[in-house]
């Protein structure tokens, strides 16, 4: 008996609506995103200014700026992906070049698939209970970063291995044909084809880091302080933490509202701008590598 032939209206009808509900929900999270950003923008712009940038609070935390918490959100957002990169791209290189489906790696595979799933607030007291309390850091900048670290080192491993599997096998038999060792051929040839795949599980770590509050408001922010840190074991402020005070915990919250948008809208241009960063690498490098 022959197979039914599919009417070519009613498969490109089906095709089309498919299509027209996707254009939809892109259109959808790009008008919400710009929505999102028009609203900070216009309520945090007017609180912008050099004293707002320069200057830390004062008056209990209704006038000044915010310098201290700009300080501390880079420091613990680069601090962190110092630490959590090569650790992510030493373990991703393992599991994929060297345990391959060993049942160790495939271990190890669920559970930093898991990892990536826990609320940060998760991460936050397993950092206060292990660095703050038992390893005796307290609440400061090395708690922090270190906490941060774990954080973002699950999407970190996660995108530097598929990276890795994405760089063709002649790649490396080529390599290997030529003589090359193993880790030359990783150190030479693998890891630079897979350096701009890797570099967006960086983008994704620091976007993550410089936007968490729960993690760092029990390992390494503190409520207020005028000084810049001045050693790993100093407390610092940060920008989300910064915002939930003046939210929350305020003495006036009516009075810290154009504080607080201005503080959010300077949050995202930091994160922007990280991210512009690590994007102009990441293309530079494309760009070397096919040159």
């Amino acid at each position: 008996m022959p197979l039914a032939t599919p009417d070519p209206r009613r498969r490109l009808f089906v095709q089309g609506a498919m299509l027209g509900t996707l254009r939809l929900v892109a259109a959808f999270n790009v008008i919400l995103l710009v929505a999102i950003c028009l609203f900070l923008l216009v309520q945090g712009l007017p609180a912008l200014s050099w004293e707002f940038l320069s200057t830390p609070p004062r008056e209990m935390m209704t006038a000044g700026g915010i310098l201290p918490c700009i300080v501390g959100t880079a420091i613990l957002a680069l601090g962190s992906l110092l630490l959590a990169f090569p650790l992510g791209v030493a373990t991703a290189v393992y599991l994929h070049e060297y345990a391959g489906n060993a049942p160790f790696a495939r271990m190890v595979r669920l559970g930093v698939n898991n990892l990536a799933g826990v609320p940060s607030v998760v991460f936050g007291l397993f950092g206060l209970s292990f660095f703050v309390t038992f390893c005796g850091m307290g609440v400061s900048i090395l708690s922090g970063v270190l906490t941060l670290a774990v954080l973002t080192l699950p999407v970190i491993i996660s995108t530097a291995e598929e990276s890795l599997r994405s760089v063709p096998d002649t790649y490396r038999q080529a390599s290997l044909a030529l003589g090359a060792g193993k880790a030359q051929t990783i150190a030479r040839v693998v890891l630079p084809c897979a350096m701009p795949g890797m570099l967006t599980g960086a983008i994704l770590g620091v976007a993550r880091a410089a936007g968490e509050t729960a993690a760092i408001m029990f390992t390494a922010a503190v409520f207020y302080t005028p000084k810049n840190p001045d050693s790993l074991f100093s407390s610092v402020m940060a920008l989300p933490y910064h915002m939930y005070v003046l939210a929350t915990a305020g003495t006036d919250i009516e009075k810290t509202r154009p504080l607080q948008y201005g503080t959010g809208l300077v949050l995202i241009l930091l994160v922007l701008g990280m991210n512009l960063l690590a994007i102009i690498l990441r293309d530079h490098l494309q760009r070397r590598h096919h040159a």
